[in-house]
């Protein structure tokens, strides 16, 4: 048995009637009922991932070099 569903708000590229677009959910066909268009669902081409700073490696990491932090108390401040 086929199981084929209806793509809601889909036009049709040939006779651009809306809601006749039904799609093959095992062979990814789709298909017009209205005009008999059909044809294959295009292959997403493979995209490798973007480099961001989690997944670059840590080849590219920086350190940056520590320094001392002095801290201020406020009641040893005057009010001018």
């Amino acid at each position: 048995m086929t199981r084929r569903r209806f793509i809601a708000g889909a036009v049709c590229p040939k006779c651009a009637l809306m809601d006749t677009i039904v799609v093959d959910m095992d062979s990814d066909k789709r298909e017009c009922v209205s005009c008999g268009f059909s044809e294959d669902r295009p292959q997403a081409p493979k995209q490798s991932e973007l480099p961001t700073r989690v997944n670059r490696g840590l080849s590219r990491r920086t350190e940056t070099p520590a320094e001392a932090v002095k801290l201020l108390d406020p009641l040893n401040f005057e009010k001018k």
